[in-house]
């Protein structure tokens, strides 16, 4: 048997309280924001291949605080003093910015790796897309990564569902990651966030094609992730229900199937045994047994729409531009950071049952804002919901937990709001001409600059 990597799992306990580490005092809450977004070669609007990512990211390493991540000798990523450059399976390039106290401070981030970024990619010929799809590039002909953990979850993909390699290689999503301070405000923020996802989807909606051709949705990411893996993808339905408890999110991990094992010098892969992480704990597998390093791994090989680890993690808003990202972190901000803005969220779907939220749910990503609800449409929520995360954001300012008053971060959002047409409505109203017409119209809504 190898040794392990850390101390084996005793008791439940290890499990809930890993989960519990992540409390914080209200003076020390931030705002993470993770950005996705598409490399694209400039001329075609064709899926940029690995080799010339590779380049662009070797152009970077050594400069402003950048350091090569490397998978042996693939470069993989760049890792920053307080942020990093990482790659998705499809070569989709994600910021993961610092836990900031102040929007602004997420801001300066993004700038500033927007405009180092830049650059070398200008160079070689390629551009970045704050969009949610690969615009024109089948599957077949997007490279993997060379990341060991890819080459074993993309074959799994194949077992679980019929769009899980399209998850991987084509979709591209945004990311805020957020405080709470105790066990029950977690679990709050949780359930709220999960209740909230149809409004994301539908506010933020920005990936209306598949392979270059009008989905019939507005964001097909949304589709493909809910044809990906029922085991650790979409809604936690106990999540749904005004009863949970954090011990609902540990049984959710530990009935989920193991991707693989970090042991010297690589990863062990699991999925040919289909072994649950409740299995593993009770009985080993290859002969390794469960320690809580392989707990906290498994815990980010989990997908739902809202992630614990330990962290909260909101991961349902497509790609987005520059301004429309720091919106969704203001937006959420705004909400769960101010007690009355949140406990009015709380107030606003706690009517509805189980098979009514997963209704709306399904049903955002496909018709976004004009969704029904309430004898109205989505648009309608969102609207309120707006306008609560600006009084939110006001309060905090005026309590003196922001610097200045942040509700300026959500006026991106007023033309959506107004007209109730997303991103993927004004891509999808110029989706036409030639092939160099619908690149520069998608440049024209989706280009990654400030």
């Amino acid at each position: 048997m190898q040794q392990a990597t850390s101390q084996p799992i005793t008791s439940r306990d290890d499990l809930h309280a890993s989960l519990r580490k992540g409390g914080r005092p209200r003076e020390q809450w931030g705002i993470g924001l993770e950005s996705e977004k598409l490399v694209i070669d400039a001329a075609t609007g064709e899926a940029a291949d690995y080799a010339r990512i590779r380049e662009m990211l070797a152009r970077l390493e050594g400069l402003a605080g950048w350091q090569g991540i490397y998978d042996d000798d693939a470069l993989i990523g760049l890792q920053g003093k307080r942020s990093s450059i990482t790659l998705e399976p499809g070569g989709q390039l994600e910021l993961s910015g610092r836990l900031c106290c102040d929007l602004h401070c997420n801001r300066r981030d993004l700038k500033r790796y927007v405009d180092q970024i830049s650059v070398p990619a200008a160079e070689l010929g390629l551009c970045l897309i704050g969009f949610g799809i690969q615009p024109f590039t089948p599957l077949n002909q997007i490279d993997w990564l060379p990341k060991k953990r890819y080459a074993i979850m993309g074959p799994y993909m194949l077992k679980t569902g019929d769009m899980g390699q399209r998850m991987m290689k084509q979709t591209a999503g945004t990311q805020v990651n957020l405080d709470y301070l105790d066990e029950a405000d977690c679990v709050r923020k949780l359930r709220i966030l999960q209740w909230l996802a149809p409004v994301f989807y539908a506010l933020f909606a920005n990936s209306p094609l598949l392979d270059g051709v009008p989905a019939g949705v507005l964001s097909v990411r949304g589709e493909i992730w809910s044809r990906t893996d029922a085991d650790r993808c979409g809604l936690i339905p106990a999540f749904l229900e005004k009863n949970a408890s954090l011990a609902d999110y540990v049984d959710y991990a530990l009935a989920a199937p193991l991707y693989f094992l970090q042991r010297a010098p690589g990863l062990i892969d699991m999925t040919d045994q289909r072994v649950t992480f409740q299995q593993f704990i009770e009985q080993g597998a290859k002969g390794e047994v469960a320690c809580l390093n392989d707990w906290e791994l498994h815990l980010s090989t989990l997908f739902p729409e809202v992630r614990l680890r330990p962290q909260l993690e909101l991961r349902t808003p497509d790609s987005l531009p520059p301004a429309l990202a720091l919106a969704v972190a203001a937006l959420v901000k705004g909400l769960f950071y101010d007690e009355d803005a949140l406990a009015y969220c709380e107030s606003l779907l706690t009517g509805l049952s189980l098979s009514q939220h997963l209704e709306l749910y399904r049903s955002s990503w496909r018709q976004g804002l004009q969704t029904p609800f309430a004898g109205g449409e989505l648009l309608d929520l969102a609207r309120v919901l707006v306008k609560t995360a600006r009084k939110g954001l006001q309060r905090q300012y005026l309590q003196g937990y922001n610097a200045d008053d942040e509700s300026t971060f959500l006026d991106p959002l007023a033309p959506i709001l107004e007209q109730g047409q997303t991103l993927a409505h004004q891509v999808l109203a110029g989706w036409r001409g030639s092939r160099g017409e619908k690149l520069a119209h998608l440049r024209k809504i989706c280009h990654y600059a400030f």
